[in-house]
């Protein structure tokens, strides 16, 4: 069993940056890709970035590239997201999520481990 850990979320203005953090715990599966995604209240569960294991491929969704940055330190089991020039549309609950295999895919049935989440508010 994999436990997925998130942290770092909080309370920013807009236009300001956080840097959310993912530690993994117990069976980590070598080789495999992970993921965030973030679900507004009322929302559906959306799509936010993807890395692969070795960190040398990324996926974004439009509505964040160029501000979000995905990144990994395999020796720490654990991924980042640095999110910069935040707007209030991006306020949302925030998980990260791992799969079983090295693809990065926007669907959450694509990845079998969740975090519990770590609330990111934006206030205008």
């Amino acid at each position: 069993q994999v436990q997925l850990a998130e942290s770092g979320g909080g309370l920013v203005q807009a236009g300001g940056s956080l840097r959310l953090s993912c530690a993994g715990s117990g069976r980590t599966y070598s080789g495999a890709a992970m993921g965030w995604f973030r679900q507004a209240p009322g929302k559906e569960r959306e799509f936010v970035a993807a890395i692969s294991w070795s960190g040398g491929a990324t996926y974004y969704a439009d509505s964040v590239k160029d501000r979000f940055t995905i990144s990994r330190d395999n020796a720490k089991n654990t991924i980042y997201l640095q999110m910069n020039s935040l707007k209030p549309e991006d306020t949302a609950v925030y998980y990260c999520a791992a799969s079983t295999m090295n693809r990065l895919k926007p669907a959450p049935s694509e990845y079998a481990y969740w975090g519990q989440g770590t609330q990111v508010t934006v206030s205008s």
